[in-house]
């Protein structure tokens, strides 16, 4: 069957004026070149889909059928369009996106706060997931944009680096006799450590930089929330290692108190990336460039 959807579309408005002149009216065509369109199309599928009457024009049964559905497609057809141009506006769309449950509280959550005041139209979905982890979604396709503890290598991603954050030790009250000793690598490692699980990169790269100093990190306690660290280091439940850009609130008001270290932890960066192979829609678009802008990332 040869499929012309333009033939289709001129039998939905004839069926529904019930008229070849009035078809040609809204359609901004001659009324011979409607009769043509609908000729062919009952030509294409060998049956006659209208009736002459005196005051114009009736289905048959043939086009009764046939309206039914090329209505319900012509409408769908419209809401796609429809669709499709408010992707261009910003009046409509999807932003599938995902981070650790430390980047999306301290990082994410008050500048989605923000992109959604200015764009409430557009779904935003968050994925809570490890760093490795959440380069596997983005990498299958499951997210659009994964955000996670740098260096993220991978030549199929794009990586945007965003923030530089400071890895640190802190205690509760009841070490106060640590506030003011100096400490080495070796004295943290003796220590009853509170840190995250080890599949997570922030807690490899910390690993990572006391193996460089011989030092192996055996953690007493370990977590998959950057929160509970902060909380269990507050009761006195042993001394963990945080992010000192996401504990400011807990330092502030004196919950815990940071370890002086002879040799600190060099800083790193969070960021996010995207797969370099996607095409990016206007709204993965509007929302890196959001990102970018000024001092958010």
């Amino acid at each position: 069957m040869n499929f012309r959807i333009e033939q289709y579309r001129i039998f939905n408005v004839v069926a529904k004026s019930e008229s070849f002149s009035k078809a040609a009216k809204a359609l901004f065509m001659t009324q011979s070149a409607v009769s043509q369109a609908i000729k062919q199309l009952e030509t294409s599928i060998d049956m006659t889909l209208f009736k002459r009457t005196s005051k114009g024009v009736e289905l048959t049964e043939a086009g009764n059928i046939l309206y039914k559905y090329t209505s319900s497609a012509m409408e769908l057809l419209e809401t796609g369009l429809f669709r499709v141009e408010a992707l261009k506006t910003l009046d409509d769309g999807e932003l599938k996106i995902g981070a650790s449950d430390t980047i999306s509280t301290h990082f994410l959550l008050p500048r989605l706060e923000m992109f959604h005041k200015l764009y409430p139209n557009i779904k935003i979905k968050v994925i809570n997931r490890v760093t490795t982890e959440t380069i596997e979604l983005l990498k299958n396709g499951q997210i659009d944009i994964a955000f996670g503890n740098l260096p993220i290598e991978d030549e199929n991603l794009e990586v945007i680096e965003c923030m530089t954050v400071h890895d640190t030790f802190v205690a509760g009250n009841d070490y106060k006799e640590y506030k003011e000793k100096v400490f080495t690598h070796e004295d943290i490692s003796k220590l009853p450590l509170i840190l995250l699980e080890n599949k997570s990169n922030s807690r490899k790269y910390v690993d990572k930089i006391f193996l460089e100093s011989g030092q192996v990190l055996t953690p007493s306690i370990e977590l998959g929330a950057h929160e509970l660290l902060l909380q269990l280091a507050k009761i006195n439940l042993g001394i963990s290692c945080v992010v000192r850009e996401f504990s400011e609130e807990y330092l502030k008001n004196d919950f815990v108190f940071e370890l002086k270290q002879k040799n600190p932890i060099p800083e790193r960066a969070i960021g996010y990336c995207y797969s370099k192979s996607l095409h990016l829609t206007p709204t993965m678009k509007e929302f890196m460039t959001f990102l970018n802008s000024g001092s958010l990332c």
